[in-house]
């Protein structure tokens, strides 16, 4: 391919690592007297308790908020398998602070400072988490699909094949000359009537282009580095460009369709704009609360509290989930 970057892929964001905190918060629970199963959330019938120990109850609520903190560290196996590690997994902790409380290390200064910046964390997570879901209306979302749909414009889209002849160092003259040499030849080859598919799958040296007859599919013009962008553009459906030299190296490009790119259906980047929304709704009650705190720095010579993050632009729905091949 003649992407920029062919690493770049997008990854979904990692789950949290089990720490210190959310143990901290579960062990307060039980240092204040209470049981686990104390949660308001659930109804008892919908929230079976699962286990006991010593008295203290277990119950679906509490394995859930485990896993969520642990699940990354869960040892991989069947759903029962997972169910016992984090019953094992609630029963040494309750056994472990009921010990603690014994010592009373609640009591100890360097606890209560932990147990403060936990519960702090614990609110704060908690309250982003209702105000995304709040501003994650239909409504919401609806609007920002629209908008998305509005700046894609009449942006074109092109269905373009290609045969590369690479350029591994773009300082090296005389590779760069050869490769020119033979995307010439080749383009004379192309005006005498030889197929192009079939010599891109028989010369082109972008390993992927040998088994697709140089096929790059449909494209618009920022997903390609610039020079390619330029020459696809300008060809019309059915032609051929003269040798174009990029980074990679020289390029033949046949032009196979363009069109107006069409957006995608709602459904298709809905999880996206839902996304999208719940951010903003956090950032802009993150940014109003910044805004009417008086926020001082100590350490440091007073200074304008920068505001919490800008929302993105909201993105053009992408007509694929593929990683963009600029």
């Amino acid at each position: 391919m003649i992407t920029q970057t062919s690493c770049s892929r997008p990854v979904g964001p990692a789950r949290r690592r089990a720490g210190f905190g959310a143990a901290l918060l579960l062990t307060a629970v039980l240092t204040a007297g209470g049981a686990f199963a104390q949660a308001p959330a659930a109804p008892p019938a919908a929230d079976p308790v699962v286990a006991k120990v010593n008295g203290v109850e277990i119950r679906q609520s509490d394995l859930a908020i485990a896993e969520e903190d642990v699940g990354q560290n869960i040892p991989a196996g069947t759903p029962d398998a997972k169910r016992d590690w984090l019953i094992n997994y609630l029963t040494d902790m309750m056994l472990l602070s009921k010990a603690a409380e014994g010592q009373k290390i609640q009591d100890t200064p360097d606890f209560q400072k932990r147990l403060a910046y936990v519960r702090g964390k614990a609110l704060m997570e908690t309250l982003l988490r209702d105000s995304g879901k709040s501003g994650a209306t239909g409504d919401a979302m609806q609007h920002v699909y629209q908008e998305a749909v509005k700046q894609m414009g009449e942006e074109q889209e092109v269905h373009a094949r290609h045969i590369l002849f690479r350029v591994a160092d773009a300082g090296d003259a005389k590779a760069a000359a050869a490769a020119e040499a033979k995307a010439k030849d080749t383009l004379a080859k192309i005006k005498k009537g030889e197929d192009f598919s079939k010599l891109a799958k028989d010369l082109t040296e972008d390993p992927p282009g040998k088994a697709d007859g140089g096929d790059l599919g449909w494209f618009t013009k920022d997903q390609m580095v610039p020079e390619f962008s330029e020459a696809a553009f300008k060809l019309d459906k059915g032609q051929v460009s003269d040798p174009v030299k990029t980074s990679f190296g020289w390029h033949l490009i046949k032009v196979e369709d363009k069109r107006k790119r069409e957006p995608p259906p709602f459904e298709q980047v809905k999880d996206q704009i839902e996304t999208f929304v719940t951010r903003k709704a956090q950032i802009e009650l993150l940014n109003k609360l910044r805004a009417d705190a008086k926020i001082e720095r100590l350490d440091k010579p007073e200074a304008t509290p920068a505001p919490a993050g800008a929302a993105a632009p909201a993105p053009a729905p992408n007509a694929t989930p593929a990683p963009e091949k600029k």
